[in-house]
């Protein structure tokens, strides 16, 4: 069987670092439901289970894997690249390779998309283990040099209120609402 609940809750949006942090973990769930429906596929065809992993990737990387780039280029990367800091050239430079990192990852979705939709759609097709492994992989290190690089450097470097910010951005992107100064004492 395959499974789609992860049962971990999610850092509210007052906290944004923790949740692009919260999403890398979503994002490695969806990779590992990803292998397991490569695996699934030879065996059982696309059956209901398979449909529903199908669904459940495209619904996770159209929706929440969009809003997770969208945080970071729209909001975090011009937060981070607005300061003046001691060594703004490393700074550029590592938000530069993760913007090209996104572009390889946007390419590597775009094509195992296509499949999917016909796995969702209940059409039994091949699931190439060649794509399945160039998002997996493209993701994976992208996560790896997040969570070691990028994550701890915008937590020394950004303000308190620069995080009320992002946080905000990133409720109006998913149409919540911020939390009140009153709900989060």
């Amino acid at each position: 069987m395959i499974s789609l609940t992860s049962g971990a809750a999610a850092p509210g949006l007052d906290n944004p670092l923790e949740i692009l942090h919260a999403c890398h973990g979503k994002i490695q769930r969806q990779l590992d439901t990803l292998k397991k429906l490569a695996a699934h596929l030879p065996v059982h065809g696309c059956d209901r289970q398979a449909q529903q992993a199908a669904q459940s990737i495209l619904r996770y990387f159209d929706t929440a894997g969009q809003f997770h780039h969208q945080d970071e280029e729209e909001n975090l990367f011009p937060a981070l690249l607005a300061m003046t800091v001691p060594d703004q050239t490393q700074l550029k430079a590592l938000i530069g390779r993760l913007l090209a990192e996104h572009v390889v990852m946007f390419a590597a979705w775009s094509e195992l998309r296509a499949v999917l939709v016909k796995l969702a759609a209940g059409i039994n097709t091949p699931l190439p283990d060649a794509l399945v492994e160039n998002l997996t992989v493209s993701y994976t290190g992208h996560i790896d040099l997040e969570e070691t690089e990028l994550l701890p450097l915008a937590a020394r470097l950004l303000s308190p209120r620069q995080l009320m910010q992002l946080g905000k951005c990133m409720a109006e992107r998913r149409g919540a609402n911020y939390p009140s100064a009153s709900a989060r004492s």
